[in-house]
């Protein structure tokens, strides 16, 4: 008798919701998690009475009732609705780009003469785009390419728009609406205790070790369990045999700051390149805090190296390739690999939850 049905290597979204739905159906499982604390990249943590959230902004939004009826069976959620600003140069917009944004910049108030506009700008780019930065104007305009996506991308990307693919914007939201309201999903939130609250109820059942590596004695913990999840990056765990998968890495500067409310919203892009950061989180309005200090996180995006946190994977045809080599292997392994890192797939946080419960449903 082998002393687990399962060991999941990872406790972020995926590793928990499979975790929750084996111990409901009466199996042992042990999670194993390299870090210190559970919940992966949607870890949350108080400092100052505020939920930080400390890998990034965290908005959890579907249109998938099974998922959310899911998610809000274990923890209360709020109504936050995600609506941010970009800073370009001091002007504010508002995203995503809409009746709002457009007045601003255009100076105009109706649907009809907005679309006109791009319409007219638009029409720079003939045949078919060449890179993105074609492939932007082509869908919303000079003027908005330059103001609002142009500098965020290059950042993000850490290379200029017209060296990038053009499929890497397929499409931007445009709405002839004064709605700042930034996801179409039907259902929109965040957990009022915090993530680590929700990752706490699906691993309740489960034994869990932290600041423990699967992949240092993998061979001993395979022989206590039936079966095994793995959630890491899917080339890690072939120890990069085959090469290295590329990703996009992200680095946070936060900082507690004696003030009640520093920039008004959650969330504030800042488009233009010369600003370093990305974009400044303020996690109090997460939740409409009312505490007398502030929270504010300013995001780096940086190529991803060894001993860093992968966090986008760089979905071109190169390393596309380079996946299904690794997949090819991963099929003759006695694991299953499942979640955003051992899949090389960028997925939402309702993606991720529903991608676990498909998992359960096969397997228990």
């Amino acid at each position: 008798m082998k002393k687990y049905d399962y060991i999941i290597a990872g406790s972020g979204l995926f590793g928990a919701v499979f975790a929750h739905e084996a111990v409901k159906k009466g199996k042992k499982v042990l999670v194993l998690e390299r870090r210190g604390h559970i919940g992966g990249n949607i870890y949350t943590e108080k400092v100052e009475g505020i939920d930080v959230h400390k890998y990034g902004a965290h908005i959890f939004h579907t249109s998938n009732k099974r998922v959310w009826d899911y998610v809000t069976g274990l923890v209360e959620f709020n109504n936050f609705v995600n609506s941010p600003v970009a800073n370009y140069k001091g002007e504010m917009y508002n995203m995503p780009f809409n009746m709002n944004t457009f007045s601003k910049m255009f100076g105009i108030s109706t649907p009809k003469q907005a679309a006109e506009v791009l319409a007219k700008q638009r029409a720079e780019i003939k045949g078919e785009p060449k890179n993105l930065e074609e492939q932007a104007i082509s869908l919303v305009g000079r003027d908005v390419y330059t103001k609002l996506i142009k500098g965020y991308t290059e950042k993000q990307w850490g290379r200029d728009c017209s060296e990038l693919p053009a499929f890497i914007i397929k499409r931007l939201p445009v709405r002839f609406t004064y709605d700042n309201n930034y996801f179409n999903d039907r259902y929109q939130g965040i957990p009022c205790g915090g993530y680590t609250e929700l990752i706490e109820k699906l691993l309740s059942g489960a034994e869990v070790r932290l600041s423990t590596d699967f992949l240092a004695d993998r061979e001993n913990y395979l022989q206590t369990a039936d079966k095994c999840i793995y959630t890491g990056p899917i080339d890690e765990y072939f120890a990069y045999s085959l090469g290295k998968l590329e990703y996009r890495s992200l680095k946070f500067e936060t900082e507690v700051l004696d003030e009640e409310n520093h920039q008004g919203v959650a969330v504030v892009n800042y488009t233009e390149r010369e600003v370093p950061y990305t974009r400044v989180i303020e996690h109090k309005h997460f939740n409409f805090g009312t505490q007398p200090k502030t929270v504010v996180t300013r995001e780096y995006p940086t190529d991803w190296e060894e001993g860093m946190e992968p966090y986008y994977p760089v979905n071109n045809e190169k390393n596309n390739e380079l996946y299904k080599k690794y997949a090819a292997l991963a099929e003759k392994e006695n694991v299953l690999f499942g979640g955003r890192l051992a899949q090389y797939k960028y997925f939402d946080m309702d993606d991720t939850v529903e991608e676990a419960l498909s998992l359960a449903d096969k397997l228990l």
